[in-house]
């Protein structure tokens, strides 16, 4: 006998109406958007459910049998994972989307939105029939769930669930011709679908997955979708919207009626054989975990479970220490694939403070465009991008797309800024007010460039540039060893140039010192942190694993030159400058699962995203921070739907 009393083998876990491992879903989701508002939202929703339906504990349906398809750029990107869906569910296939939602009024037609789709512009989007058709026309599963989350999605519920006409125009031709049919929407077909915070799921979502995750009190040990559905609406009535947001569904079938999961509100976590016991005594849920956290807080134990359902009422956010020496105050992604003045932001590979709580960022997916940057307070990052600054030759020419923009400097005073290009590799001088360059490329050493003028790799030449603060030294570093250094067991064997000269003046070639980076890791950005000190940061990316970040303190004073040394592969370890791990990124504390969105595929901290761009700034002179510095980071998304603009602010102790 089980706990509940029922026999061994016949318990609510063994009774679902649906076989997850006969089944299959894709979970769509569009978050970003060139014309529409973004709707950070999605990403969590993505994850969020996908973790819930994966959940054995729930419905267990196998990891590989859930497509996951974020930002699709077309209707066969959208489609065709659902008909692939199709094809391998023989039980129930499910289908989810969320995103923007527009409403052709003159056809009455719900159309689901791609990255590109632009308002009264149906031929942009997608129409909901292509959705039907594809879940209706292929594979031979028992029943087919369709779950919207956007505006206007209870307009495919128009006109019912068995409508003779097959044909696709009126978005209420529903799931037709199978054996059973489900459709649940966010909201009704003249409403808007909320998304209240961007740190979390959508209104809707955020409450379908914890009905999932917390069951209904008092309900059956197996939910139902409309027993799901029902749960849902009434949290939903209970919230603070901006406008009333009621969710629909529609039945054929009795697919709705089916066991779907096991209700965690009442079905226990463990199988316990034994005698019959005593009757559960059923408990009000709010009740129950107001006792239980009154008897914790008097005795230190609080069931797992309200702690649980505490957490998810006030998640754990990002933040706290990443090492001894460094702190994460807060990150932003509020500048991932957006807008200023109609460019789009992305590409950001270099960054450099032009005064408190104000930077610019410099692109190298654009010909020479460097955005100014109202940062907002380290502690809460609200960044902001104003009309971007592009560069121009000095004859007012824009530079070659291949112009590579991958180091930044703001020289003193702010009239001039030094950028250093991957193409070439160059350094050049531009004037602040008019993007024009002055003068001449500063010298570069032969053996920089690429073959076969020189031993530089294409695409691992000059990848950081920095100035002392003194201005007196200019820092410029490659990214990966030259074809005569080479690499010891996977350790980069690279040269930092640096130049002696004024700020605004000339700059001429000095000495060089060897760096060695961990292996299989490249040195992408530099910054000064003293006069004769730098902060090194090396990326690493694995393809299926994500990135790898990590910054080092360098200190410089008594280091070897090697300008005159002809190779560094031969050459002892004291000839290559000490660097001691200042903080890894993926250390960093990443808060509650889900809180950072991230993308699929990923093993490693949430937090990670292809950091290239750091910048460094004043000691604190007050408050919590007194002493440390601010130092920020941002990362390139090489304008890729699977990649995030995200800027981070940092606490460091330096000596």
């Amino acid at each position: 006998m089980t706990v509940d009393g029922t026999t061994e083998g016949t318990g609510p876990e063994d009774a679902l109406g649906i076989d997850a491992a006969r089944s299959a879903c894709v979970l769509i989701g569009v978050d970003h958007y060139s014309e529409l508002e973004p709707l950070r939202s999605v990403r969590h929703n993505l994850t969020e459910l996908a973790a819930a339906l994966t959940d054995e504990a729930i419905l267990g349906i196998p990891a590989e049998r859930i497509t996951t398809v974020r930002n699709p750029e077309s209707a066969a990107a959208l489609v065709g994972p659902i008909r692939a869906a199709a094809r391998v569910a023989a039980d129930t296939l499910i289908v989810y989307y969320a995103g923007h939602g527009l409403l052709d009024r003159a056809e009455e037609e719900l159309y689901l939105t791609l990255p590109d789709s632009v308002e009264d512009q149906p031929e942009t989007a997608v129409s909901d029939s292509y959705i039907r058709r594809a879940m209706r026309d292929h594979g031979s599963a028992e029943r087919r769930v369709l779950l919207l989350d956007c505006c206007y999605s209870g307009r495919v519920l128009k006109g019912g669930m068995s409508v003779a006409d097959r044909g696709v125009r009126a978005s209420g031709k529903t799931l037709k011709g199978v054996r059973g049919a489900y459709v649940m929407t966010s909201t009704s077909a003249d409403r808007k679908s909320h998304a209240p915070d961007p740190r979390r799921c959508t209104a809707f979502t955020g409450e379908f997955v914890g009905v999932l995750r917390e069951g209904v009190p008092d309900g059956p040990e197996l939910l139902g979708l409309h027993a799901i559905f029902e749960a849902v609406r009434d949290r939903m009535a209970e919230r603070r919207l901006p406008q009333p947001q009621e969710p629909q569904d529609r039945d054929e079938g009795g697919v709705g009626l089916l066991p779907f999961i096991r209700n965690l509100a009442v079905v226990p976590p463990l199988r316990v054989t034994g005698p019959p016991v005593a009757p559960r005594v059923r408990i009000p849920r709010r009740a129950l975990a107001t006792g239980a956290l009154v008897l914790g807080l008097v005795a230190g134990l609080a069931a797992p479970p309200v702690w649980q359902w505490v957490r998810e009422l006030h998640p754990r956010l990002p933040g706290g220490a990443c090492s001894p020496r460094a702190t994460l105050l807060s990150y932003s992604d509020a500048l991932d694939k957006q807008q200023a003045s109609g460019e789009t932001i992305g590409g950001l590979s270099a960054l450099a403070l032009t005064g408190p709580g104000q930077a610019l960022a410099m692109t190298d997916n654009q010909a020479g465009r460097a955005f100014p940057l109202c940062l907002g307070p380290p502690e809460k990052l609200r960044p902001e991008a104003l009309t971007a600054k592009t560069l121009r030759t000095q004859s007012g020419t824009k530079p070659s797309e291949w112009f590579d923009g991958e180091g930044l400097v703001v020289e003193r005073g702010g009239k001039t800024i030094l950028v250093a290009s991957e193409s070439g590799p160059a350094i050049r001088r531009f004037k602040m007010a008019t993007g024009t360059q002055v003068g001449p490329d500063l010298p570069m050493p032969p053996e920089f460039r690429t073959s076969p003028q020189g031993q530089g790799q294409a695409g691992r030449t000059i990848e950081s540039l920095t100035v002392s603060p003194d201005g007196r030294h200019l820092y410029a570093a490659m990214e990966g060893a030259l074809a005569k250094d080479g690499d010891s067991r996977g350790r980069n064997m690279l040269r930092i140039q640096r130049y002696v000269g004024t700020p605004g003046g000339a700059y001429r070639l000095d000495r060089q010192y060897a760096y060695q980076a961990k292996e299989g890791m490249y040195l992408a950005e530099l910054t000064a942190s003293a006069d004769d000190r730098l902060l090194a940061l090396e990326r690493q990316y694995v393809d299926g694993v994500g990135n790898a970040i990590r910054v080092y303190d360098v200190p410089l004073k008594g280091a070897q030159p090697v300008d005159a040394r002809k190779a560094l592969y031969d050459q002892p370890a004291d000839v290559f400058v000490e660097h001691s791990l200042l903080f890894d990124l993926g250390q960093c504390p990443a808060g509650d699962p889900g809180v950072v969105p991230t993308h699929s595929g990923r093993i490693v901290s949430p937090l990670l995203e292809n950091v290239e761009g750091m910048a460094l700034g004043a000691p604190w002179t007050a408050g919590p921070h007194k002493g440390q510095r601010p130092l920020y980071l941002v990362s390139d998304d090489n304008t890729n739907s699977e990649q995030t603009t995200r800027l981070y602010a940092l606490s460091v102790q330096l000596p």
